[in-house]
């Protein structure tokens, strides 16, 4: 069987063509993203030279942070962190756990005096400085195998393990201040005014408090000193001593070396003045940095987390309630973000509180050149654009402006755009795809109506049933079915007229046909001559096969129209057939008959029309076979019906002519069968007669390819004898 597509199915495949529309307007919005991202990238840079632009020939901008040095080393130069609150002192070190990756080692390469070889289990530390709210911190986690306090009422200070503070101050004078405890808790500060083993050069200060705590592997410090008494130096160094007796100095390890002001190490502490400056301008949208020329931070505003670019301005927060934002936001949407769209989420980043900036927007911009790139954040959940402008000193690059911004906002504003596009895509595809649907289910019914009505209008002998139902629709359908409808009946006029033709022309010719046979029968009285009497024989005999025809033309007819009012009885129909038989075997004394008949086969029909029923069988299947080949007529059960098959040897019938044999005025009898008239209306009259009695009648050749079958199947009756055999049956 061939597998075919109907209307509906092809206009839904057609539909699915409207599938493209989303991968279009998908393709659409990512170019629309990238139009943005460009757009974003352009405006950072803006912002970048804007404020660099702002900083351009401010030298008190950098003076005061070192800007200036030529470079600066790891350790010796130090940087102040923000801190998001103030620090406790209490030497417990918890207040830094944001900066513990911060924390500085200081072991061996800053040695400045050891006794002995040094040895990293005799002394090292970790530091770190942080500023909050006019304050700076300072930490220090320090590894003493031997911490050595300070004697009760001793005066020096250097007797024991101490620290050494050095810094100048804003109008650049030099400072040295000691730490020294006698026990854990807080401790004060000394300032130095002169040699450190003079306990009379020792000036007791307030303005730098701490706390010293002893730990398992040595002790820890916590130091706060105001900003305004700090200027651009700084440096710390610890002084071990190890023996309680001598109490000698062992070994001395710093930041870098606090006996002499231009060897200390410089301090950088974020510039408030600049960060009054970058929120001046209004730039909280993007995190902003300010570097010097060593790439250490200078100030810094905002957070990359909230850094959505100006595109997080344009997302519409209002709410729709609408029952179609209820339906897409609770079945549409779960879609969109499982196979199509990514929620915008938090990433890591990589440099937040870094103390220096390194990337290649920066390289260029110390360069002189204004640069923007895309990179990754450090988990990939989200893409930064960073942008640097330089900043201008006497020609001199003193530093740049750096601002990054993440694609969250651009990934918010795109992914509402495409929740959008694929709402108004799904309901676009949804109602065009149903009308679709019930446009072809309407066209495809209205098709299938009409077929029904054209198979139902014929039946299969090609005569007219019914006639067709012109439909009012002014479509090319409604034309088709006016158009069938007109060809039907005027197929059923025709059929009419040769319906018709036979009997008209049977009784036309009947009246010359008499007048030639009285004609021809008075030439006979004439007393012809020999070869005038052969003519008139000759003329009588093709009068008598032009009146067998006539008869054959009205026989159909007359059949056709007597089984209208033909009443039915209930009988045995193997009776009949064994009846029927006997006197076809006295009929065709030439030919032999084999008759196989099942007993008690009942039906409900026309005896008299079911004999000559069989007679039209019997005499087809006698010219059709020679005398000496038997034929054979079997009446058996099938199921619920009787079937009759009559059986004989001779010519197979041709191909594809099974169905047409049995329609009138068809016959395929060779010249030798033509001894007589014949018209092939034998097996249309027994079509007729069986189809009366809802019946089949099928021709087909013979299982061994010898000869034709005729096989004919009615409906047995079931549940009831008729009244007569009954009656017999009780008198019995």
């Amino acid at each position: 069987m061939r597998f075919g597509f109907g209307l509906r199915t092809k206009v839904i495949l057609i539909a699915s063509l409207l599938l493209a529309l989303p991968w279009v307007g998908y393709n659409y919005v990512l170019e629309m993203e990238k139009i943005l991202r460009q757009g974003q990238e352009q405006t950072l840079i803006g912002t970048t030279r804007a404020l660099a632009t702002a900083l351009n020939e401010r030298p008190n901008l950098f003076n005061d942070q070192a800007s200036f040095l030529q470079s600066v080393e790891k350790g010796r130069d130090l940087y102040a962190y923000d801190l998001n609150a103030p620090i406790t002192l209490d030497g417990k070190l918890d207040d830094w756990a944001d900066l513990d990756d911060k924390l500085m080692e200081y072991g061996r390469d800053y040695v400045q005096f050891s006794r002995q070889p040094y040895r990293a289990s005799s002394l090292h530390f970790r530091h770190v400085v942080g500023k909050h709210d006019g304050a700076l911190y300072a930490a220090f986690d320090v590894s003493d195998k031997k911490p050595v306090m300070r004697r009760q009422g001793a005066a020096r200070v250097d007797r024991n393990d101490h620290l050494v503070i050095a810094m100048t101050t804003p109008s650049g004078e030099f400072h040295r201040y000691v730490i020294a405890a006698y026990a854990d808790g807080k401790v004060d500060a000394w300032q130095l005014n002169g040699d450190i083993n003079n306990p009379e050069d020792l000036i007791p200060t307030q303005d730098i408090q701490g706390y010293w705590r002893t730990t398992d592997t040595g002790y820890n410090i916590e130091l706060r000193l105001p900003l305004s008494l700090l200027g651009s130096k700084l440096g710390f160094a610890f002084y071990d001593v190890n023996s309680t007796r001598s109490r000698d100095v062992e070994t001395i390890i710093g930041t870098s070396n606090t006996n002499h002001q231009h060897k200390l190490g410089t301090v950088l502490v974020p510039s408030p003045e600049i960060e009054q400056i970058l929120k001046g301008m209004g730039h909280t949208t993007s995190r902003i940095w300010v570097v010097d020329r060593h790439q250490r931070i200078l100030a810094q505003t905002g957070d990359i987390q909230q850094s959505n670019g100006v595109w997080s301005t344009s997302i519409d927060q209002s709410e729709d309630k609408s029952w179609w934002s209820r339906l897409t936001e609770t079945y549409l949407h779960p879609l969109y973000y499982r196979y199509l769209l990514t929620e915008p989420t938090p990433f890591t980043d990589s440099l937040k509180d870094a103390a220096a900036v390194q990337s290649v927007p920066l390289f260029q911009a110390l360069q002189g050149r204004g640069y923007s790139q895309w990179r990754q954040s450090e988990d990939g959940n989200a893409m930064i654009l960073s942008a640097a402008y330089p900043i201008w000193l006497d020609n001199n690059v003193m530093g740049a402006v750096i601002a990054e911004e993440s694609t969250l906002g651009i990934q918010t504003l795109t992914n509402r755009a495409l929740e959008e596009l694929l709402n108004a895509l799904v309901a676009i595809i949804t109602i065009g795809t149903l009308t679709l649907f019930l446009f072809a289910s309407k066209i495809s019914n209205r098709i299938r109506r009409l077929r029904d009505e054209a198979e139902h209008a014929i039946d299969s002998q090609g005569r007219i049933q019914q006639a067709i139902t012109p439909m009012q629709e002014t479509d090319e359908i409604g034309d088709l079915s006016r158009s069938l409808a007109a060809m039907v009946s005027r197929l059923g006029q025709y059929n009419h007229y040769l319906e018709n033709l036979s009997s008209r022309l049977s009784h036309e010719l009947r009246t010359p046909v008499a007048v030639v046979r009285s004609s021809i029968e008075n030439l006979a009285m004439q007393q012809p001559d020999e070869d005038a009497q052969r003519y008139i024989d000759r003329a009588q005999e093709g009068v008598q096969r032009l009146s067998t025809i006539l008869s054959s033309m009205t026989e159909a007819t007359r059949i056709e129209q007597s089984l209208q009012g033909a009443e039915k009885e209930v009988f045995p129909l193997n009776e009949l057939v064994s009846g029927c038989l006997q006197g076809h075997e006295m009929a065709y004394a030439s030919h032999q008959f084999t008759v196989k008949v099942e007993e008690d086969l009942w039906i409900d029909g026309a005896p008299d029309y079911l004999a000559q029923l069989l007679d039209k069988l019997i005499a087809n299947a006698v010219d059709f076979s020679a005398e000496s080949d038997p034929i054979a007529v079997t009446l058996s059960r099938h199921h619920d019906e009787a079937q009759l098959v009559v059986s004989n040897l001779g010519p197979l019938l041709p191909a594809n002519m099974e169905n047409q044999l049995l329609n009138s005025m068809v016959s395929v009898r060779s010249q030798d069968k033509q001894s007589k008239p014949h018209l092939g209306l034998g097996l249309f009259i027994a079509r007729l007669i069986t189809e009366y009695h809802n019946g089949t009648i099928r021709l087909s050749n013979r299982q061994d390819q010898q000869g034709v079958d005729v096989t004919i199947r009615l409906p047995l009756q079931t549940g009831h004898l008729p009244l007569r055999t009954t009656l017999q049956a009780t008198r019995s």
